[in-house]
């Protein structure tokens, strides 16, 4: 039982930096699929529909350093807390670059159509990323208080 519990221990720790590189392939694949169809639309501007397919990366980078703040020695003790932050915050991560992918497509086919809402389009994939930022930012203040 003790093996289990500090299993889940590692796992809660390394789940972040998984879910999150996770989050970013699915993400990035979803908007470049966009950008690709854009492209073959669009007679120029092709750098900013590469960019808005790269929205979704930053998952990956709070993912990693979840995984820095969370590595410690991993006991009976913190094991639970551990899973439980890592874990959960892997899932948010997911969760925040599969849809980040999503809005970021739309925002691409939709300034193909018209360029003009270009800035504008990018809204939804931006306050989709301030959900992320707030799953990082949890994630470093309770691992915080994590023995």
């Amino acid at each position: 039982m003790n093996e289990l519990v500090l299993t889940l221990g590692w796992l809660g720790i390394y789940s972040p930096m998984a879910l999150g590189a996770a989050a970013s392939a699915v993400g990035c694949a979803i908007a470049g699929q966009a950008s690709i169809g854009a492209m073959l639309e669009s007679e120029g501007g092709y750098g900013r529909f590469v960019g808005i397919s790269a929205f979704p990366s930053t998952m990956v980078i709070y993912g990693i350093v979840i995984m820095f703040t969370l590595n410690r020695e991993v006991t009976p003790e913190n094991a639970g807390a551990l899973f439980g932050v890592g874990f959960m915050s892997g899932i948010a991560l997911f969760y925040c670059g599969l849809w980040q992918g999503r809005a970021c497509a739309s925002a691409i086919n939709a300034s193909r159509e018209k360029p003009e809402i270009f800035g504008l389009s990018l809204a939804p994939a931006a306050i989709i990323e301030g959900f992320g930022v707030f799953a990082f930012v949890f994630a470093l203040v309770i691992s915080a208080g994590i023995s």
